[in-house]
């Protein structure tokens, strides 16, 4: 996986709004209606994660997930982050997060 440039990441990020850029890494927090709903986010995007063999960090407070992105073997961000960004946007809006 190729690594993307500073121009590359800001095109992809206009892309997905509800992610940030910290250094190397994408970030997002969602928000869901209830812990359950987390739970079945999370479980969705595991699916989605197992596919892509791409996989986020997760932290599980009550309802609130924060997820971070990076491809570790790339030293950065790869198409690869972007790509499972836009399923992680689409899986929360499922569940009405």
């Amino acid at each position: 996986m190729d690594r993307l440039d500073d121009a590359a990441i800001i095109t992809r990020l206009a892309e997905t709004p509800d992610w940030r850029r910290e250094g190397d890494e994408i970030r997002r927090t969602i928000t869901a209606p209830d812990f359950r709903t987390a739970i079945a986010i999370v479980n969705d995007v595991a699916e989605q994660a197992e596919h892509l063999n791409h996989h986020p960090d997760i932290d599980i407070r009550w309802r609130r997930l924060h997820l971070v992105l990076t491809t570790h073997d790339a030293g950065g961000l790869t198409e690869t982050d972007f790509k499972l960004a836009a399923r992680i946007d689409a899986i929360a809006a499922d569940h009405g997060a």
